[in-house]
């Protein structure tokens, strides 16, 4: 059974599935939104149908207007949204699971490409092209066994402020996220961007190149919110704020605001998207530069997925995110790239964040 992140209390517990769409459109997904009454402003919405939302780099590219990156690696819609009713008890049916095995990975690039990558990005920043963008590895590996047990043991990994999973024809994707993308509840909207890793809270609170690199995201999810705001509401609350995910720290920062007058769902998701913390900034010529950095396409890792229902909705990043499809398991990391980054430093970075996901597939 599916178990979509981002859920209100109020929807916790077994769901009904009712309709799906899988696309490459995001336009399908809004349609889908509408027809149950979920596109606009939540403030005026009613109702006993929700939503969940899978959307990958791609479809949120899309979605936002922005430059795309390499195609997936894998079999997944770019766009996914599942319309949902509460179910009672009796009607939930748990399917068979095997004891899952998983074997050799392979990187899609070499820890030496990946460094190259880096210095890609900084002399970008020589050239004054962006202030930072956000470099993404991937690697796979096979599997056998029922892929939900696999999904089950990423989404338990502590620490995970959205985790959860969704199954479709022949694949399963499933997160272990910290970082909220953006939620909505009436007329407020937040997001919780994490940016700055590192082993232990003092090396990351004393971190000049994490601050830094955490500053500009901050900004830039500021004018994001903007967008779609009343204007002189946007609010930057608990900068810089360390929390712990599998091990790791990493800091983050709350940004909210009050919706406009006129700003539902839909225009929301076209101002945040793609989330600013996997792009860069500015996130157009991020976007830009990364197109044609990463080898390998993002998949339904860096996009977003959660829940809305009548009067909210609640997305994660999909940061900390595999799938899995035609016998392989996918796994993205990667990191901000700032001037003062050091190669060698975030191809480590990159899989120490990693190294939680690849231990929990190895004991499913």
């Amino acid at each position: 059974m599916d178990r979509p992140p981002g859920r209100p209390p109020a929807w916790q517990g077994p769901l009904v599935e009712l309709e799906r769409v899988e696309t490459e459109d995001p336009a399908e997904v809004v349609a889908l939104l509408a027809a149950h009454g979920l596109a606009g402003e939540p403030a005026t919405q009613r109702g006993d149908v929700a939503v969940a939302l899978l959307l990958g780099s791609r479809g949120c590219a899309r979605l936002g207007g922005l430059p795309e990156g390499a195609p997936s690696p894998v079999a997944v819609p770019e766009c996914v949204a599942v319309a949902y009713r509460r179910a009672n008890l009796a009607e939930h049916r748990s399917g068979p699971e095997g004891r899952p095995t998983v074997g050799p990975w392979t990187l899609s690039w070499t820890d030496q490409a990946h460094g190259a990558a880096v210095e890609q990005v900084r002399a970008a920043i020589g050239r004054g092209d962006v202030y930072q963008a956000n470099v993404v590895g991937h690697r796979h590996a096979p599997f056998t066994g029922d892929p939900t047990r696999l999904a089950r043991a990423v989404a338990a990994l502590p620490g995970a402020a959205y985790a959860g999973f969704l199954n479709g024809e022949g694949w399963t994707v499933a997160s272990a996220s910290p970082e909220q993308l953006v939620r909505i509840e009436g007329d407020r909207v937040s997001t919780i961007p994490i940016k700055g890793t590192a082993r232990d809270r003092d090396a990351l609170v004393r971190s000049i190149k994490d601050r830094a690199e955490h500053i500009m995201i901050v900004d830039l999810e500021r004018n994001d919110l903007a967008r779609v705001a009343r204007t002189g509401t946007v609010e930057v609350e608990r900068l810089y704020d360390p929390s712990v995910w599998a091990g790791l720290w990493h800091a983050s920062t709350t940004v909210e605001a009050q919706l406009a007058v006129g700003a539902g769902v839909t225009e929301v998701l076209r101002a945040v998207l793609p989330g600013g913390s996997v792009t860069g900034a500015p996130k157009y010529a991020a976007c830009q530069l990364l197109a044609g950095l990463e080898p390998v396409g993002r998949g339904p890792a860096m996009g977003g997925f959660g829940f809305v229902w009548p009067g909210g909705l609640d997305l994660g990043l999909t940061i900390r995110t595999v799938a899995l499809a035609e016998g392989q398991v996918h796994v993205w990391a990667g990191g901000g790239i700032t001037w003062g980054s050091e190669p060698d430093a975030e191809v480590a970075e990159a899989h120490a964040k990693a190294g939680p996901v690849l231990r929990a597939l190895a004991h499913a």
